[in-house]
């Protein structure tokens, strides 16, 4: 049954924010978009559901809660899974280029989440959400663009080329899903806040590992600088977001503390199920766990990917 509702869900999503002109359909697309948002309800409040006793835990001083937000990422769900590693120092091109099919089409927008998500906020978190934004634009330069930096890894390792054959999981489709609900909707505004924070306390181990594995398949610097970049910057991002998004909205609105805590889960469990998908779909041999360090850059690379 989930699975079903979120690929119904993804469905209705196609296309859900991009620029378009009015027509005389309008009546017809507002009753699409009903069911649309009375689907995406259902599931959120499903997939909430599942975490609400875990995020019952969280503090509600400002302290202790951001101390519990970046434990997260010791021990939140999906951390350290042992996919990154194999990637790194294992997975064929094919397996890589497989693993890369299903992450692109799961990516919902960082840049227009954090957009959505920063409406109304108070100075103090809402400079810091413009401040992120402003990094995820490039600074204004178009060639430092965060979202066409994947789009050019994509267009490097023939991404397309894959699209008639190698259909995306339903856990990656979930994914996109859930960030895009908790954005698109203020009565999730905490809990968007809190998803897109712990993105960025978590994404630097595994961007790196990431990027070990595509410098091993010899995936030239310019192709693979997403992963290089996420694996540096979003540090910088993960202690701004906490001191300056986190650490206020709670200290105002206590409350908050069990929201933003929600939308961190949501996205952590949303990606533990993707990773054990995408284990179970690659074959990852779990029994003899690699170790990125000791990899050499060309070990184990049958042939590189080429640029296209």
């Amino acid at each position: 049954m989930t699975e079903a509702k979120h690929l119904r869900l993804a469905e209705l999503n196609r296309g859900r924010l991009d620029p378009r002109f009015p027509d005389r359909a309008w009546r017809e697309e507002l009753h699409a978009e009903h069911e649309l948002r009375m689907l995406e309800g259902e599931v959120i409040e499903s997939e909430r559901a599942a975490i609400a006793a875990r995020a019952q835990t969280a503090p509600s001083d400002p302290d202790g809660f951001v101390a519990w937000f970046e434990e997260l990422e010791r021990t939140g769900p999906g951390q350290h899974d042992a996919l990154f590693p194999w990637l790194a120092t294992t997975a064929t091109v094919d397996q890589a280029r497989w693993f890369l099919r299903q992450e692109i089409a799961g990516e919902a927008g960082f840049e227009d989440l954090v957009a959505l998500a920063q409406l109304r906020l108070e100075p103090q978190p809402k400079l810091e959400l413009a401040r992120n934004y402003w990094d995820e634009m490039g600074r204004g330069n178009a060639g430092g663009m965060h979202g066409p930096m994947l789009s050019r890894l994509a267009q490097a390792v023939d991404i397309a080329a894959l699209e008639a054959t190698v259909p995306v999981v339903w856990e990656s489709v979930a994914l996109g899903n859930i960030m895009l609900g908790l954005a698109a909707n203020r009565r999730y505004a905490y809990q968007a806040i809190g998803a897109l924070g712990v993105i960025e306390l978590t994404a630097p181990a595994r961007a790196a590992l990431v990027n070990q594995a595509l410098k091993r398949l010899q995936i030239a610097p310019q192709a693979r600088h997403y992963f290089a970049l996420h694996a540096t910057l979003d540090i910088k991002h993960s202690a701004a977001w906490n001191a300056e998004v986190l650490r206020p909205v709670v200290a105002k609105e206590p409350r908050a503390a069990i929201a933003l805590a929600e939308g961190a889960l949501l996205r952590l469990e949303a990606g533990r199920r993707c990773f054990e998908r995408y284990r179970k779909e690659l074959a990852v041999d779990q029994s003899q766990p690699s170790r990125a360090s000791s990899a050499s850059p060309r070990s184990r690379t049958a042939s590189p990917m080429s640029l296209r």
